[in-house]
């Protein structure tokens, strides 16, 4: 990098501008020259009409005062008042950190209104930083880079602009207080979420009467003796080995969030639904809603409930069901709801029961079996060369078959009785045509349940399909916000983490629902990451008087940022307050902060 002075000539004039410039190679091998920082005009003009003042915070008197600023080389005129003289050729970029990302995290927090509910919560216990501010901190750290607390106090903090962006000191990253925030927020979990609902409706018009309902789980590090609600259970991560927390969520069609739970790891799911029914009427009022939920949460008494209280439901069943049901469908006729998607409909006891046949899923369905079955005939083959003992045989085989699920059934095998060595006569297999040939006739069929009478069938198809949001919901909160593993040994600091996610998530979701007008393919996590290539350095000029000119500056957004800035209706904030202070070392610097 190096610094460029520009030279212009306005009404007889002569001003010179300044910008920090690097070079750049592109793909062709060609070097261009591309403008980091604007630093603007330092005087030059010996008129007054034409001089330029910086507004600078005095570090050392604490006050806010105007300077016009000279370069060293050029004299100062007698009637200038505050002047100062900078050292251009002695100019530092110090601290370069992550400025455009953060800065987004707090637009999405400023149009929820999150810093007007919070500081209201709070009150008057703010301490030395402000609460509101700290739990700002805690959630966009969990948007843009998750991990722990102690993480965030010792390297996150100092490698982004969240001071300049929040107008925070590191004490409001100071690890007690991350800690004593977690302490506070959970009494104010119920009205967040109403909060967030009414705030949708205004930003997008939001409708709530189609919710999706699914559980989730997930899992501890450590033995977690301390925290109640940690049990052995059923993983959805794939890691029994560990104690875990179920999750259960409600949220709309857009994936907006309307209540979750915290229940113990050995939460059957069959035993959630009603308490949540009784949550979303406590908390949004008896309204017209249609519930939707995979197959293996609601009960035959559940559902009667549903029925008889005028609650509305579709729902997805066993494949078992599909079986039973297999002779009243073959008389009925398929029904197109669009293209490679077809359904038959049978009336049964006040339900439609909807059978849906797709091209695309038996394909997908098809695939999958054969790649298990595939893996399931070479484990085989590697068992039989290797000629373990019975007993190991009948260990790995049990791996084996755990691995490839369902299509284990599928496979005949025959292993060598008590006492006998494995070989090629006694550990033998076969493909079950008949059954294999049975499972590829049921691929791509599936069969759900609604008291949802006389609604158009590609209506019901579609709103099925909009289960794909819960699954989206979950994925966002596991992989991107890194809702898993947690680390905490409290039971209040595990649902104080959780909640941190789920409000991180909300402003995922909210980004998401600004760019579906523009651009429907881009994703939160992809907008992020672009404006993160916005970095904010700070411009350190050396003065003639033996003091520092710190002059923070975000660097220039490049043309694809500003076309995104530009549909989104967003532009970067104005440029932070330089600031002015006595000739430290770097090391002293570094202290007093």
């Amino acid at each position: 990098m190096f610094l460029r002075t520009t030279k212009r000539t306005k009404n007889g004039k002569s001003h010179r501008y300044f910008s920090v410039v690097e070079n750049r190679r592109l793909p062709n091998g060609e070097v261009i020259q591309q403008t980091v920082i604007y630093l603007g005009e330092i005087n030059d003009a010996q008129e007054t009409a034409w001089r330029k003042t910086l507004l600078v915070f005095d570090d050392d008197r604490k006050i806010v005062q105007t300077l016009s600023l000279f370069p060293e080389e050029r004299s100062v005129p007698h009637d200038a008042v505050n002047a100062v003289q900078v050292k251009l050729n002695a100019m530092e970029l110090r601290r370069p950190r992550s400025f455009g990302d953060c800065w987004l995290g707090c637009v999405l927090w400023n149009k929820l209104k999150l810093s007007e509910f919070w500081t209201e919560r709070f009150g008057d216990t703010r301490g030395e930083v402000a609460w509101d501010k700290v739990l700002e901190l805690l959630v966009i750290n969990r948007l843009i880079d998750p991990g722990s607390e102690f993480r965030l106090h010792r390297q996150w903090f100092d490698r982004t602009a969240m001071d300049e962006l929040l107008g925070v000191t590191f004490a409001a990253a100071g690890k007690d207080r991350l800690y004593r925030c977690l302490d506070k927020i959970l009494p104010h979990k119920n009205e967040m979420f109403l909060h967030l609902r009414k705030r949708w409706g205004d930003l997008f018009s939001a409708e709530f009467d189609v919710l999706l309902y699914d559980l989730t789980s997930t899992y501890f590090e450590g033995l977690s003796k301390k925290i109640l609600k940690a049990r052995y259970g059923y993983s959805r991560d794939g890691r029994p080995d560990c104690r875990q927390v179920v999750i259960a969520l409600v949220i709309t069609t857009d994936g907006l969030p309307l209540a979750y739970e915290v229940m113990p790891g050995n939460t059957s799911d069959k035993t959630t639904l009603r308490d949540f029914l009784k949550l979303i009427e406590s908390r949004y009022g008896k309204a017209r809603r249609v519930w939707l939920m995979d197959r293996g949460i609601p009960t035959e008494e559940i559902l009667k409930e549903m029925r008889e209280e005028g609650c509305q439901y579709l729902v997805g069943t066993p494949k078992g069901k599909l079986t039973d049901l297999e002779k009243d469908f073959i008389s009925l006729p398929w029904q197109k709801v669009r293209e490679g998607v077809s359904v038959k409909l049978l009336e049964q006891s006040g339900e439609v029961l909807v059978l849906a046949k797709s091209e695309g899923r038996r394909e997908k369905e098809k695939s999958m079996r054969r790649r298990k079955l595939k893996n399931l005939f070479k484990g085989l083959r590697e068992l039989r060369e290797r000629a373990p003992s019975r007993d190991k045989l009948l260990e790995r085989l049990g791996v084996l078959k755990s691995e490839v699920g369902r299509a284990a059934g599928l496979v005949e095998i025959g292993i060598p009785k008590s006492g006998e060595k494995v070989t090629e006569d006694n550990f033998r297999w076969r493909l079950r045509a008949d059954r294999y040939k049975a499972a590829e006739r049921r691929d791509g069929h599936y069969l759900l349940r609604t008291n949802l009478t006389g609604e158009d069938p590609a209506l019901l198809w579609t709103r099925y399909m909009q289960l794909v949001e819960i699954e989206s919901a979950f994925k966002c909160l596991k992989s991107d916000l890194a809702i898993r593993p947690i680390y905490h040994q409290t039971g209040s600091r595990v649902e104080a983490h959780i909640f941190i996610a789920f409000i991180a998530y909300c402003l995922v979701v909210t980004l998401r629902k600004m760019l579906e007008p523009i651009a429907s393919g881009l994703t939160p996590k992809a907008v992020l990451e672009k404006l993160s290539e916005i970095k904010m350095i700070d411009v350190w000029l050396p003065t003639t008087d033996g003091r520092w000119l710190v002059m923070p500056r975000h660097t220039e957004p490049e043309e694809e940022q500003k076309i995104l800035l530009k549909f989104l209706g967003l532009a970067l904030p104005a440029q932070p307050l330089p600031r002015i202070h006595l000739r430290l070392s770097q090391e002293t610097i570094w202290a007093k902060k």
